[in-house]
C-alpha cells in the first residue's frame, strides 16, 4: 500500500528503541499520541477512534520506509542527533540493511568520505568495529520496529478491545492486523538473525516501564522463535494477492520461512533444505508469477501498477510525496549516479556514491541485459581510490521514471517500491535447492532459470550449465543491489575466502576475512546501556 503520511499518527516521546534495548524509566508508561500541534491525546483517547488500529499498523509498515514524523528529515523516531540519536538519513531501515548487505561485498563500493559519513569506509573495507555508526543506526532501527509491534500487540488484546467496546466486525479485522504486525516483527528479527546472530529479545509480554531489561538470546533460539511465529500467524493472513498491495499475505510468510530454512545451515548448523523446498514450492504455486514485462520495469516508479505487482510478493512501499526519505529507493537512485545520469532516471541530481567492483562484472559477464550499464560508460573497472566516483563500473537498477517514460511524482524523492521478496528470487531459490542441495528437480530448476533469462532477453542455457557457481552468479545477475549479496556469499562459502574482490579486507588487491566477520558486532552504545547484552566474538 502506498502509505499516506497524513493519516499516520504521530507518536510523541516514544523512544521505543531505547525502551526496548535497555528499559529506561517509563517515558512510555502511557503512549501519548500527537494528533495536531495543539492537542495531546492519551492512548485510550486515541483508540476511541476505530480507524486508529489500522493507523498504528500503517505506522509499523511505514517504519520500513520513513525515519520520523516530518517530511524527509525532522522529528526522528530514534531521537534527535543532538540528543544522542543517529543521523536520521543514515538510520532509514532499508538504507541501513542495504549498506550492510551490499557495501561489504563485490556488488557495491561507495565513494563518500569520513567527514560527512563517518565510518562508511569501514563497510567498504570490511574493517568495521562495534562503534560503526551505520551498524549502530540499523541495530536501533530494527529494535524500534520490534518495539512498535510489541506495543501494538499489547494494545490489541481481547481484553483491551472488549473494554473499549470494539465491535465484532472490527475485532475480526484486528485479528488480521495483529498477524501482519507479528509478521513485521518476525521480519526484523530475521534481519537481526542474519546480521547479528544473537540479539536482545522481548515480546509484548514484557511490559514497558517494568524495569526488566531484555536479555540476549542465541541465534538458535531466535531462529526457532521466528519459525514458530510464522507458523502461528499463517492462518490469520489473507491468501496470496488477497490483501492490499504492500501488505502481508500468506505468500510472504512462505517466502520468509523459505529464507530462514535456506540459510539454516549458516544460522543453526542444521540442514533445512527439505523444509525450504516445501515453502518455495508453495510460493511458486501461488497466484504470484514472473511478470511478463521488461526486466527494468520491475524497479521503476510505477512498479506498484505496471505489472511488476504480479511478481512482488512483499515490497517496501515508497512515494515521492507521501513517504519522503533520504533512504530507501531515493538513496538507491541518487547515490548510484552523476547529475547527468540522474536526469535520465527522473531525479534532479546524483550523489555520486556507490558502484560495483570489477570482480562482480567478471562474475556475471558483460553481456547479460539484466546488468544494466550506464550508456556510454567507459570508466575503468579497477578502483585504486575508492573516493573517486569516476573509477569503477556504473550500473542502473532503480529508477524514478515510469514504464512509459514519465518522471515520478517528485524530482528529489523516488516513487519506486523496493521488492523485498519477489517471485524471481523464489525461482532461483528452487534452482539452488535442486542444484546445490539435491532437493527438487534439476530439470524443473532449468525451466525456472531459463524463464528468467528469457524474460530478460538473455540466452537460455543447457542443464549441464547448472553448477553451484552458475547459480551464485545467476542470483547476482537477477538480484544485484536487492540486498542479498552478503547473505548469498556466506551461504555459498565464498565470503571469508575462496573469492576475493578489490578492497576486501582493506587492501586494494583484496584479502581473506577473519571468521568473526560473518556477523556484525552488537554496538558498544547498547552494550553499555544493558548489562544483559554480550558481544559477538572477535569484537
Amino acid at each position: 500500500m502506498k502509505l499516506n503520511r497524513i493519516n499516520i499518527f504521530k507518536l510523541r516521546n516514544i523512544a521505543i528503541a531505547g525502551a526496548f534495548l535497555f528499559v529506561t524509566t517509563s517515558c512510555l508508561n502511557d503512549l501519548d499520541v500527537k494528533v495536531d500541534d495543539d492537542e495531546l491525546f492519551t492512548s485510550e483517547q486515541f483508540y476511541a477512534n476505530p480507524a486508529s488500529y489500522k493507523q498504528f499498523l500503517a505506522k509499523i509498515y511505514a517504519g520500513l520506509a520513513v525515519t520520523g514524523q516530518k517530511s524527509a528529515n525532522g522529528d526522528s523516531d530514534l531521537g534527535a542527533e543532538e540528543d544522542g540519536g543517529p543521523n536520521e538519513g543514515f538510520s532509514q531501515y532499508l538504507r541501513g540493511y542495504w549498506q550492510l548487505q551490499e557495501l561489504t561485498t563485490d556488488e557495491a563500493i561507495i565513494a563518500w568520505g569520513e567527514s560527512d559519513n563517518p565510518t562508511i569506509k569501514d563497510l567498504n573495507f570490511n574493517t568495521w568495529n562495534a562503534d560503526n555508526v551505520f551498524n549502530e543506526a540499523f541495530f536501533a532501527r530494527v529494535f524500534f520496529q520490534v518495539g512498535l509491534v510489541n506495543e501494538y500487540l499489547r494494545e490489541t488484546t481481547e481484553d483491551k478491545l472488549s473494554s473499549r467496546g470494539v465491535s465484532e466486525s472490527l475485532k475480526a479485522e484486528i485479528k488480521t492486523f495483529r498477524a501482519e504486525a507479528r509478521f513485521l516483527r518476525a521480519l526484523s528479527y530475521y534481519h537481526a538473525i542474519d546480521i547479528y546472530g544473537k540479539m536482545p529479545f522481548a515480546t509484548e509480554d514484557q511490559e514497558i516501564g517494568s524495569g526488566v531489561k531484555p536479555i540476549m538470546q542465541s541465534r538458535d533460539f531466535m531462529f526457532n522463535y521466528v519459525i514458530n511465529e510464522l507458523n502461528a500467524i499463517e492462518g490469520d493472513l489473507p491468501a496470496p494477492r488477497m490483501n492490499e498491495y504492500g501488505r502481508v499475505d500468506k505468500a510472504a510468510v512462505w517466502m520468509l520461512r523459505a529464507k530462514l530454512y535456506l540459510n539454516a545451515r549458516v544460522y543453526t548448523g542444521a540442514d533445512k533444505s527439505t523444509e525450504a523446498l516445501a515453502e518455495v514450492e508453495k510460493v511458486i504455486g501461488s497466484s504470484y508469477k514472473i511478470a511478463q514485462i521488461p526486466y527494468a520495469n520491475l524497479f521503476k516508479a510505477d512498479n506498484q501498477m505496471n505489472g511488476a505487482q504480479e511478481e512482488i510478493i512483499f515490497p517496501i512501499a515508497f512515494d515521492g510525496i507521501k513517504t519522503r526519505t533520504y533512504g530507501g529507493t531515493t538513496y538507491l537512485v541518487h547515490a548510484s549516479c552523476t547529475n547527468e545520469v540522474g536526469l535520465t532516471l527522473g531525479i534532479d541530481f546524483g550523489w555520486q556514491g556507490y558502484r560495483i567492483r570489477q570482480e562482480f562484472m567478471q562474475s556475471v559477464g558483460n553481456t547479460d541485459p539484466r546488468v544494466m550499464k550506464v550508456p556510454g560508460n567507459s570508466d575503468p573497472a579497477s578502483i585504486s581510490d575508492y573516493m573517486k566516483f569516476d573509477q569503477g563500473r556504473k550500473l542502473i537498477k532503480f529508477s524514478n521514471k515510469t514504464s512509459s517514460g514519465n518522471s515520478g511524482s517528485d524530482a528529489n524523492f523516488v516513487d519506486a517500491d523496493f521488492p523485498l521478496f519477489r517471485m524471481g528470487d523464489a525461482y532461483l531459490m528452487y534452482a539452488e535447492l535442486a542444484v546445490v542441495n539435491g532437493k527438487g528437480s534439476v530439470a524443473t530448476a532449468l525451466t525456472y532459470v531459463n524463464a528468467l533469462r528469457t524474460r530478460a532477453g538473455s540466452p537460455t542455457v543447457l542443464q549441464s550449465a547448472l553448477t553451484a557457481d552458475f547459480i551464485l552468479n545467476e542470483r547476482a545477475r537477477e538480484l544485484y543491489w536487492e540486498g542479498y549479496r552478503r547473505q548469498d556469499l556466506i551461504r555459498f562459502g565464498k565470503y571469508l575466502s575462496g573469492y576475493t574482490w578489490q578492497w576486501k579486507g582493506g587492501s586494494m588487491n583484496g584479502s581473506d576475512l577473519a571468521s568473526f566477520k560473518l556477523l556484525f558486532p552488537i554496538p558498544n552504545k547498547y552494550l553499555n546501556l544493558n548489562s544483559n547484552l554480550s558481544q559477538n566474538p572477535g569484537y
